[in-house]
């Protein structure tokens, strides 16, 4: 874990400063509205997370190279973005820190890493993107920035359903809500690079009842986003 929480402390000091930007306060990332979310998980989630802990880790780390992932198809499907760019490599990096942080701690807890049978949240949630440019695009982003804000809030529930059980990974998930909270934000500003705030804002709230209405018919499975 000492390892895992020095790689922690050198992602976010390179996250800050290629960001430019200080840390900010803990409390803003628990907020529902604050990242843009049309419902909130339901309370049950946390219990099923903890009750089948190993297998909602594997699920994470998934997670994170699938964000990763994300990222780097679409600096290739638009090289033609300037703006989008050097952010995307950026979180791409990021992702990636996380991923290996996860992998450790399944190596600390003797848990092997491998094939993982996706769920259906990012499938569904991305049924809602449109199929012509430059909508395409606004709805990839903006289905991006809802995937982190809800992985954002759902660190922070585990995280204090993990106090008492399992301080230091109760710490671990605390770390990583800035960096959640911060891509999130990043993604929305990156459609707003691209296209009309005000569309921007109109388009969010609509995919962000669409993702409510997705996580409310998710099956009870230990995911992150399950």
């Amino acid at each position: 874990m000492a390892r895992i929480l020095t790689s922690i402390r050198a992602s976010r000091l390179a996250a800050r400063e290629a960001a430019g930007t200080t840390r900010a306060r803990p409390g803003r990332y628990s907020s529902v509205a604050m990242l843009d979310l049309a419902a909130a998980t339901d309370p049950a989630w946390a219990a099923r997370a903890l009750s089948r802990l190993d297998e909602l880790l594997i699920d994470h780390a998934h997670c994170e190279k699938k964000a990763a992932g994300t990222a780097v198809q679409l600096l290739f499907r638009y090289p033609q973005h300037a703006a989008l760019l050097t952010p995307l490599s950026q979180l791409a990096r990021e992702e990636l820190v996380h991923f290996e942080q996860v992998l450790a701690l399944l190596a600390e807890r003797g848990l092997a890493f491998g094939r993982h049978r996706p769920g259906p949240y990012a499938g569904r949630l991305r049924e809602v993107e449109r199929t012509s440019e430059p909508a395409r695009l606004l709805d990839t982003l903006l289905c991006c920035a809802l995937i982190e804000a809800r992985s954002c809030e759902r660190f922070g529930l585990l995280a204090n359903a993990l106090d008492g059980v399992d301080a230091e990974l109760a710490s671990y998930y605390r770390s990583l809500l800035a960096a959640e909270a911060r891509h999130h934000r990043e993604y929305l500003l990156l459609a707003e690079s691209v296209r009309d705030a005000a569309e921007v804002r109109t388009r969010l709230d609509e995919i962000a009842a669409h993702e409510a209405t997705v996580l409310a018919e998710n099956p009870p499975e230990p995911r992150l986003h399950g």
